[in-house]
Parts: structure tokens; C-alpha cells; sequence
């Protein structure tokens, strides 16, 4: 078996970072709620960059339909708990690395967990675990790093004096509790989240809108694609090491989507250009869930 040592593996990370700054990351600690898609890019980024500790949660098992994007999915992997297999294969990376791995229980310790984090990354698609980690953050004062469900890949970095996502779009979520959302609720609340992704980015040009429908009106999973995924998911890693770094962050709480079709930046409208979009996409987004 080949000898671990922490300087050799990291060594290639100087001169993107410094010594102290290499060793801040081995003390570092990040939570990540949602081990698949883009959670699963984000911890390989952290765990290749030399964070020192990881508490991963997630409460499903790697999956067939997983394959075509997830990293650490593979046919191994495949029907096993996603925080285990994910940490398993963290430790093949970095054998030294802490990595706590925690299931469906994860919310009966929230506060402990975003807590001892330096910082939070959700990679949950489900709602109401994403209020409970946006609301604990704040209580906690915690930085939560996120993207958009969005055909490009993107990132937002939400402090803990920032608006959170269900204030600034408008979800029908506040004051209720976050285990006791309505199906009408989640619904709402996914149907303000498409409307601001299509109002503020090309993303209409580059995914079939039925189907972008069918997944509004929740008749159908939500669409994935690797490039897309693997990319936002990396975004996310790398706003996460800023924050532990107390780098300067490259997103703010409204975030950006990277467009690789035209290899360019896309950032929020204006306000009174968005004010103008925002009734043309609702008009298209009422259409295609009456089709």
C-alpha cells in the first residue's frame, strides 16, 4: 500500500494558496447536506483541495439513473447509503481526512452540525431540508453556498445578513415550519425559483421547454446533465473555499449562471429590465403547464 503523506498530496496546491493557508484548509471543517449531483462534485473538490473534515448527510442510495452524473455513483456504488459510499471514497483520496456521515437523523442535529462547519453547502433538492439548513445558518451565523435548479450551471452564496432564497423569491413558505409544507407550498415555491432562472439567464434557449414543463407541474423528475452538474457543483466547492479561506466571494446572495454554449457570464438583470422579462416568463411558464 502506498504511503500517505498530506504535504506530497497537497503540493501541487501552492502557489493557488499558501502554506497557512493550506494548513487552514486541513483544519477545516464543511457541511454538506445532499451527497449526489452537484453535493457529490462540491465534496470532490473539497476533499481533493485538503479540507480536513467533512460531515456528509444524505438519506438515499446511489441509483442506475445516478450514473450519468453523479461522481461518486458508480455500478459499485450503486444501491448503497450516498453519505457511506461518498466517504469511502473520500478516504481512498485523503485517508486522514475526518468525514462524519449522517442519514435521515440528520435534522435532529442541525444545530451541532452547522455549528462546527466553517461553512454550509446544499446539495438537498428537497425543500424543506433546505429552509431547516438556510434557517439554522442564520441562526448560527453561517455562510450557505447553493445553485439554482437551472439548465446552466450556477451559484449564489448566501450570508447570514443576506435575504435567504424563500424571502427573496417570494416563497409561501414563511412562518410555516419547515416539516410542515404543503404540496401546494412546494409547488409555489419551485414554480418562483424557475421563473427567476429563466427571467435572469439564457437558460430557455438551451433545454426542451415541454419536458422544462412537465418538471414545473412535477409530472416528471427534474432533468440532469453532466457537464452541467459537475460544473455547478464545482462552483460551489470553490465558493466554499473562499469562505473558509475569508477570500473575497466570486458570487453574492443573487449568484450567476456560467453559460459554457457562449462562454460567458451570466448576471441578474437590472431591476427595471427584470421587471419587464418577469410577466413574459410567467406568460410561457403558464403555457407550457397548460400544455
Amino acid at each position: 500500500m502506498t504511503d500517505f503523506s498530506y504535504q506530497e498530496f497537497t503540493t501541487r496546491n501552492l502557489g493557488f494558496v499558501t502554506e497557512v493557508e493550506q494548513a487552514a484548509l486541513r483544519n477545516s471543517c464543511v457541511f454538506v447536506c445532499g451527497t449526489g449531483g452537484m453535493g457529490g462534485s462540491a465534496i470532490m473538490t473539497l476533499i481533493r483541495a485538503g479540507v480536513g473534515r467533512l460531515i456528509l448527510a444524505d438519506l438515499d442510495s446511489f441509483e442506475v439513473s445516478n450514473l450519468n452524473r453523479q461522481l461518486f455513483a458508480t455500478l459499485k456504488t450503486v444501491d448503497q447509503d450516498k453519505a457511506m459510499a461518498t466517504r469511502d471514497q473520500c478516504l481512498q483520496i485523503n485517508p486522514e481526512a475526518k468525514i462524519e456521515v449522517l442519514g435521515a437523523d440528520w435534522s435532529d442535529h442541525v444545530d451541532r452540525l452547522v455549528e462546527e462547519a466553517d461553512v454550509v453547502i446544499n446539495g438537498t433538492d428537497d425543500l424543506g431540508a433546505s429552509l431547516l439548513l438556510y434557517r439554522t445558518a442564520r441562526v448560527k451565523a453561517r455562510t450557505v453556498i447553493d445553485a439554482y435548479a437551472s439548465p446552466l450551471p450556477s451559484v449564489y452564496v448566501t450570508t447570514p445578513g443576506d435575504p435567504m432564497p424563500e424571502e427573496r423569491l417570494a416563497y409561501p413558505t414563511q412562518g410555516t415550519g419547515w416539516n410542515a409544507l404543503t404540496q401546494d407550498m412546494n409547488a409555489a415555491a419551485s414554480a418562483a425559483e424557475a421563473e427567476y432562472v429563466l427571467t435572469h439567464s439564457s437558460s430557455r434557449h438551451h433545454v426542451d421547454l415541454a419536458l422544462a414543463g412537465e418538471v414545473i407541474a412535477g409530472t416528471r423528475s427534474r432533468m440532469s446533465f453532466a457537464p452541467m452538474v459537475i460544473m455547478a457543483g464545482t462552483l460551489m466547492g470553490g465558493e466554499a473555499l473562499n469562505a473558509v479561506l475569508c477570500r473575497p466571494h466570486g458570487a453574492d446572495f443573487r449568484g450567476w449562471f456560467l453559460n459554457p454554449h457562449s462562454g460567458r457570464i451570466e448576471r441578474p438583470l437590472p431591476g427595471l429590465v427584470a421587471a419587464v422579462m418577469r410577466p413574459l416568463v410567467r406568460r410561457q411558464m403558464n403555457r407550457l403547464l397548460a400544455s
